[in-house]
């Protein structure tokens, strides 16, 4: 991370016991990580990100591999997303996405399904909602989500603010059909 300047990183966890109904026999662990990161190309239009995206990859190794231990080490749903300072643009942003998702699909064991994402462009206390959903089968409706995060003193405009979401299962409550964790077949990251 030596070419990567991180100025904060923020890690939020929470454990719910209930959506309105029966108390759940283990609760459900959710959890954010956020690292506010000095943007190299903040002001000025620069043609070539790429190498950049490259020098991201241990950032989100270590941030995985945090958020994880963070949320007791089971994950059944993930998400990632950017929140670019005001000097930079959406494209900064982007480059979260290899760095982040592939990190995290690393460090969970090869997860099947692609990483939901969301960017956007904001400044100071900005906040974001992550899509979450499980993490080897796109179309399981009880892990559709999403963990909303921000930090109250970035990104600064000269920031972007690289996060990870993961949960350690769906929504407490859920009952609203299509495919089940239990029927995951794992063949194709959606079914």
């Amino acid at each position: 991370m030596s070419d990567v300047s991180v100025r904060k990183i923020v890690l939020l966890t929470d454990e719910t016991y209930h959506d309105g109904g029966p108390r759940i026999e283990k609760p459900l662990r959710r959890g954010a990580i956020v690292a506010l990161v000095k943007n190299p190309f903040a002001g000025r239009y620069e043609p070539d990100i790429m190498p950049f995206m490259d020098k991201l990859k241990p950032l989100g190794i270590e941030m995985s591999t945090r958020l994880i231990a963070a949320i007791g080490g089971h994950v059944e749903a993930y998400g990632k997303g950017s929140i670019v300072g005001e000097a930079g643009e959406l494209e900064h942003g982007a480059l979260w996405h290899v760095p982040g998702g592939y990190a995290m699909r690393e460090a969970l064991g090869g997860a099947k399904a692609i990483v939901p994402s969301s960017t956007k462009m904001g400044g100071m206390g900005t906040r974001i909602d992550i899509p979450l959903h499980h993490l080897n089968a796109a179309y399981v409706r009880s892990h559709f989500d999403a963990f909303e995060i921000g930090v109250t003193d970035g990104p600064k405009a000269d920031e972007i603010a690289f996060i990870l979401a993961m949960s350690s299962g769906g929504r407490p409550h859920f009952r609203v059909g299509g495919l089940l964790a239990s029927e995951i077949k794992g063949e194709d990251g959606l079914r």
